[in-house]
Formats: structure tokens, C-alpha cells, sequence
């Protein structure tokens, strides 16, 4: 017990970090901090998995979020996007911008450039991570990493997801077919060039089957579009 010149006693509880400040006239009991050293343990454990932590699963399990401030304030802990906490030494992969991106954008689709890379395919390297989302969808406050957000409606939206496991997070990103039809598609954002060396790397890889670029093709309206250099791929 403490008396810190203001009046006010501080009484700090056994076995936790809660301090409790009593004013001596009132006596009323105020709570200064709230995260227990419980807290802090459990919120650093949870941290190290390779997908982190985030603010919701503190909630869902009791747990007081001060703990992620005081965690990062002593440089346990890093914020890496909104809500989203790992500790500083957790490993990044290649496509860490598309774990945070999935994590972010649940009811998104890694698509165009994003989704090219991905699967290896072309010379690009976008700067942003190109996500399809409905067109009716609300544009997500992300600030890392930064996204180019792209509005699908339909089969467009929902036909050829895959969902893979990036760094523990679930991860949607269109398969090669569809990300192909979707080139062409977005042969102005992107560029014809890159449509036309992605088409022609990835049927030289065998990476895709034609009837299933043609089905895309026609989803995304494009069949009209590809049929001479399809044409010309088969010769």
C-alpha cells in the first residue's frame, strides 16, 4: 500500500498486476489496470501461432484487450493490420500480404495480378494485393497491406474459389482457369500484355484444362474476346 502524495492510496492485489486506487475520503475503489499477468501470458501464447492473435478471439475467450497494449507498448507484441497482433520474431512467407488481406476480407477472392503470382505464373509483381469483392460489399478499412479492390457480381464473384491455408489463415484465390478468363476480362486494368503472357506460360506449363478456360470464359463474357488466341494456342 502506497500513498502517492495526492491523496489517493494505491493497493496493489497479490498475484496480479491490478491496482486499485482508493480515494481517502470516499473509499470508493477505482480500477486502474485490467490485464492480469494471466491475461498477458495467454495473449502472448495465442500471438506465436503463425496466424497471431486477434482483438475478437480476446473477447470470445474472457480475456481483456489491454493486454495487446501493454504488449505491444513493452515490443512483445506488433500490430500488422486492424485487429491483427503477432509477436515481432513470427515467420512471413512469400504471400504474407495475402494471409492479411484474408484475414481482413473473409467473403473476398485474391484475384488478377494477386492471384497470378500466387500460382507462379507471368513476371508480375503488384505492389497491392488485387482482391475481388461484391459490388454491393463495403470497401475494407485496411491500411496494410494496401489493397487494389476490384467489384465482382454473380458466377463472376462465387465460380472458381479455392481456399488454401497461408501462414494459418484462410486464404480464397481463384484458380488458374478462372484467373486467366478474368485477364481478359480486366485487359484495360491490367494490361493485354500480361493477359496474353499469363494465357500462354500457363498452357505451356499444362496448368490448365481448355474446357475449363472456356466454361470461365463464358461466365465472365470474355469467350468472344479469347477465341483467337485460344485459336492460335492450339495450332
Amino acid at each position: 500500500m502506497a500513498d502517492d502524495g495526492s491523496g489517493t492510496i494505491r493497493r496493489q492485489l497479490p498475484g496480479d498486476v491490478v491496482w486499485r486506487s482508493v480515494d481517502r475520503n470516499t473509499r470508493t475503489p477505482t480500477i486502474r489496470h485490467m490485464s492480469s499477468t494471466t491475461d498477458l501470458a495467454r495473449t502472448l501464447k495465442l500471438a506465436r501461432r503463425r496466424q497471431g492473435v486477434r482483438t475478437r478471439e480476446l473477447a470470445e475467450r474472457g480475456m481483456h484487450r489491454q493486454a495487446l497494449s501493454r504488449l505491444v507498448a513493452s515490443g512483445d507484441l506488433e500490430r500488422v493490420a486492424r485487429g491483427l497482433y503477432r509477436v515481432p520474431a513470427s515467420p512471413i512467407s512469400e504471400h504474407h500480404g495475402l494471409a492479411l488481406a484474408g484475414g481482413a476480407v473473409p467473403r473476398g477472392v485474391i484475384c488478377l495480378l494477386s492471384a497470378l503470382r500466387f500460382h507462379g505464373i507471368g513476371t508480375q509483381l503488384p505492389s497491392e494485393v488485387w482482391i475481388a469483392i461484391d459490388r454491393r460489399a463495403r470497401r475494407p478499412a485496411l491500411k496494410y497491406p494496401p489493397l487494389r479492390i476490384v467489384r465482382y457480381t454473380g458466377a463472376a464473384l462465387t465460380e472458381g474459389v479455392r481456399v488454401h491455408r497461408v501462414e494459418g489463415q484462410t486464404v480464397r484465390v481463384y484458380d488458374i482457369a478462372k484467373t486467366l478468363a478474368d485477364c481478359f476480362k480486366y485487359r484495360n486494368k491490367i494490361g493485354l500484355d500480361v493477359a496474353l503472357e499469363a494465357l500462354g506460360e500457363a498452357w505451356r506449363a499444362r496448368r490448365f484444362k481448355m474446357d475449363e478456360l472456356d466454361h470461365y470464359a463464358e461466365v465472365c463474357r470474355v469467350r468472344r474476346v479469347m477465341r483467337p488466341y485460344l485459336e492460335a494456342l492450339t495450332r
